[in-house]
């Protein structure tokens, strides 16, 4: 029997999930969350087996979101549900510690394979996604710039590109505006740019951001 929360802005896609995951009878209780701060709330008021978090949500990163849970909430398992291109976000929501990856645009079927999944204690990829974790980049392949991020440089680059302020971000995170500006200046040197909209621009051209 098995608790699940599903987190994400928009409700008819909340609605649709609450459909199919009341159609198997294992799970036994389903609650919604339409913001990340609402999640949180709900995960200090109750306990689940699963999360189903969508990684743009509308008050917070949803990275940010997952860090929290993995944090406080080691017993619930996370799968990611995004819009976002596998390519581009996965890897590293994974190495966060989501427990799988799956794009908005998969079939039911498959929705529930990877709920059932990672109910199991399983972690649930793609064939691709899998082999990328397995083993690092070959020299001289061809990889995005922000493949090259730690996860908490990444997490820091979606904040600026966002259009968080250091401070903002210092704020959020619980640590000093001077660590904030550490990552900064790595980030912009890592990705050969000069400026807060370099990294912005980039990240929309590569859907890091919405």
């Amino acid at each position: 029997m098995a608790s699940v929360l599903i987190a994400d802005d928009h409700a008819m896609l909340r609605a649709g999930l609450r459909l199919y995951l009341e159609q198997d009878p294992s799970i036994t209780h389903i609650d919604e969350s339409a913001t990340g701060a609402g999640t949180l709330e709900q995960l200090r008021a109750a306990s689940y087996d699963l999360l189903i978090l969508d990684i743009n949500m509308p008050d917070r990163s949803g990275i940010d979101v997952l860090r929290q849970v993995r944090a406080s909430h080691p017993d619930t398992r996370v799968l990611v549900l995004s819009g976002f291109s596998e390519k581009q976000y996965a890897v590293n929501v994974l190495r966060a510690g989501a427990a799988g990856y799956l794009a908005k645009d998969q079939a039911p079927e498959e929705v529930m394979r990877a709920v059932h999944t990672v109910l199991a204690g399983e972690r649930y990829v793609s064939a691709a996604l899998n082999d990328a974790l397995a083993s690092p980049p070959a020299a001289g392949a061809d990889q995005p710039p922000h493949a090259a991020l730690s996860q908490r440089e990444f997490q820091i680059l979606c904040k600026l590109a966002r259009g968080r302020s250091v401070s903002q971000i210092a704020q959020e995170l619980s640590i000093s505006v001077k660590t904030v500006s550490t990552y900064r200046a790595r980030i912009l040197e890592k990705m050969h740019m000069d400026s807060n909209a370099a990294l912005t621009a980039y990240a929309l051209r590569n859907e890091l951001i919405q």
